[in-house]
C-alpha cells in the first residue's frame, strides 16, 4: 500500500492543490488564475494516474475528486449561510431598502392614471407620450394601435400598464 501511494505522490499532490485552488476560486469575485490552475491540476491527476496505473484507477481518481469537490462545496456554501464563515468579513450583510431611500428604478407612480397617446404601436409594448414625456409601456395583452388614446392603469416598478381609453 505504501508503495502505491509512493508511485501515485504526484496525483495526490495534484489533487489535492487543485481543490485548494477551487476552494480558493469560490471566494475570489470573478473566475481567475485560481479556477483554471485548479481544473488544470484536477485534470492532470486523472491523467497521471490513467498514465502511471489503468483507466480504472483514473477513474476511481475522478469519482474522488468530484466526491470531495461537492463535499467541501456544500460544507462551504452552509457554512457562507447559517455558520462560522456567515459572520465573516467575506460575506456581505449590508442591504439596500426603500425606507432607507435605495430605490430601484424611478419612482414612475406619479404617472398613475395619466392619459396620452400611444406614439408606436402597442404589441404589447411600445412608447406611449404622456404630456410631453415618453415612456416604454406595455398593454395588457392587446394589440392597440399608433395614435390610440391610452391610460396608465398599473405601475410594477418600471413596469407601466396602459389600456386604451373607453375601455
Amino acid at each position: 500500500m505504501l508503495e502505491w501511494i509512493a508511485a501515485n505522490i504526484p496525483v495526490i499532490i495534484c489533487a489535492v492543490a487543485g481543490i485548494g485552488l477551487l476552494i480558493l476560486e469560490m471566494f475570489i469575485p470573478g473566475f481567475g488564475v485560481a479556477g483554471l490552475s485548479g481544473i488544470a491540476l484536477e485534470i492532470a491527476a486523472v491523467v497521471v494516474a490513467w498514465v502511471n496505473n489503468t483507466p480504472m484507477v483514473a477513474l476511481i481518481v475522478l469519482m474522488a475528486e468530484l466526491t470531495v469537490a461537492a463535499i467541501i462545496l456544500s460544507i462551504s456554501l452552509r457554512s457562507a449561510a447559517k455558520g462560522r464563515l456567515s459572520r465573516s468579513e467575506m460575506i456581505l450583510h449590508a442591504t439596500q431598502r426603500d425606507e432607507d431611500g435605495y430605490l430601484p428604478t424611478e419612482d414612475m407612480k406619479v404617472f398613475l392614471n395619466k392619459e396620452g397617446t400611444a406614439t408606436t404601436a402597442l404589441r404589447p409594448t411600445g412608447m406611449g407620450d404622456f404630456d410631453g414625456v415618453r415612456l416604454n409601456v406595455i398593454s395588457d395583452g392587446e394589440f392597440i394601435e399608433q395614435g390610440t388614446p391610452i391610460r396608465i392603469t398599473r405601475v410594477d416598478g418600471a413596469r407601466i400598464v396602459v389600456q386604451p381609453i373607453g375601455k
